[in-house]
């Protein structure tokens, strides 16, 4: 059988934007122990990836092109947003930084990733979400990023 440049280019449109092409169902994943809530994409990313640091949980999509960790940890120094993301040394060259009393939220391109952080500040926790996704599908992801974003909540 003979591929021709049509049908790769075809496969790689599907593939691109397979984020896009069935209805997205969305779950509110909590962590009870700290308050953190947020609006997640559980038909997108369908399997457990581990647990980052603090409390929270790593989910992956099926074939692994993209991930999200949503996680709380205790913010020991009392951090303001600016001072906790400067101690985390972000990369120079950050495409998107926005900088608030009560949350960060920063993105850029890591190879071929796109990467997003949020991160809000409430009481002595800092509630975050981290998304990693292929720069290839990264329209596709906008408004599931957007959505994750905004619905990001904490005690």
């Amino acid at each position: 059988m003979r591929v021709t440049a049509p049908a790769i280019a075809f496969a790689f449109a599907v593939s691109a934007s397979a984020v896009s092409a069935q209805p997205v169902r969305w779950t509110t994943y909590s962590i009870p122990q700290t308050g953190t809530s947020v609006d997640f994409p559980s038909s997108i990313f369908t399997e457990e990836a581990g647990r980052p640091d603090g409390y929270g949980q790593r989910f992956r999509t099926a074939d692994g092109r993209a991930d999200i960790t949503i996680q709380a940890a205790a913010n020991v120094a009392n951090d303001s947003p600016a001072a906790f993301l400067a101690k985390k040394g972000p990369p120079s060259r950050i495409q998107y930084k926005r900088v608030t009393p009560r949350f960060f939220a920063v993105s850029s391109y890591k190879g071929d990733k796109v990467w997003y952080d949020r991160c809000n500040f409430a009481g002595r926790m800092v509630h975050c979400v981290l998304i990693n996704y292929p720069a290839s599908e990264e329209h596709d992801w906008d408004d599931i990023v957007t959505r994750i974003s905004l619905s990001l909540r904490g005690k």
